[in-house]
């Protein structure tokens, strides 16, 4: 059986008021999986709801496969401030902590590991600074990084390529090139629907509730794509109503 993320008549909510309603729909294992739709379409809270951040008001996620679930999750904002003076050899082992927890030390190989990591994405002259002198591209190739280091079955990146050159998106497609033929599980928040068609194998289109999913030629048609939009549009227009009243 191939590993899959199945997603089972989704429904979360924020306050009361549903941001995903009724959505299903998979991502298999072995294909590069996108995520796309409007903005605030709810994008973002399906891949928080799939790491199990995000408790739903309704349906299922279910991993199904060998082995265990274990998800490494990039969101869009990483929560830590740079300003904080750790180096990038630090950054990368903290993809340790699923495994280690905050009392054993890594072992050797453990250490080669982060260190396999941070050359896998061309950092290693910079291991030792602060991720303050990082810029935008260098942090993500760090944080990416860490996500090698985590080794996680299921890889979860929320728009990963925001504020990034097109030197560095080249050089972390390749590496989620090489998730994707291990047969992992690669799940990613996107924006740009040319890399969609051009990379990305898999698709769902969301509107708050699941238009297509699957293919993404089939699924990034003119008509899906105009039907997403007046999804949002009828969704905001209701939104304001209630806001209003």
């Amino acid at each position: 059986m191939t590993a899959a993320i199945e997603i089972s008549d989704l429904t979360v909510s924020y306050d009361g008021a549903p941001v995903l309603r009724g959505v299903s729909g998979r991502f298999p294992a072995g294909v590069l999986s996108a995520v796309v739709g409007p903005n605030g379409s709810g994008k973002t809270t399906l891949l928080k709801s799939i790491a199990g951040q995000l408790r739903p008001s309704s349906g299922r996620v279910r991993f199904a496969g060998p082995g265990r679930a274990e998800f490494a999750y990039l969101p869009q904002r990483p929560a830590f401030d740079r300003t904080f003076p750790i180096a990038v050899r630090d950054v990368v082992a903290m993809g340790l902590w699923p495994r280690l927890g905050p009392f054993r030390r890594p072992t050797a190989a453990m250490r080669d590991g982060v260190e396999r990591a941070i050359a896998a994405v061309g950092l290693t002259a910079w291991a030792d600074r602060r991720i303050g002198a990082l810029s935008g591209g260098q942090l993500q190739r760090a944080l990416f990084a860490r996500l090698i280091a985590q080794n996680a079955p299921v890889v979860l990146l929320d728009e990963p390529f925001t504020n990034v050159d097109a030197h560095t998106i080249g050089d972390l497609m390749a590496l989620m090139g090489r998730w994707r033929d291990e047969g992992r599980i690669v799940v990613a928040v996107l924006h740009d629907l040319d890399l969609a068609h051009r990379d990305f194998g898999w698709t769902m289109l969301l509107a708050h509730q699941s238009v297509a999913c699957g293919p993404t030629p089939e699924v990034l048609t003119s008509a899906n794509l105009a039907q997403a939009r007046a999804l949002c549009d009828a969704c905001a227009a209701d939104r304001h109503f209630w806001a209003s009243a």
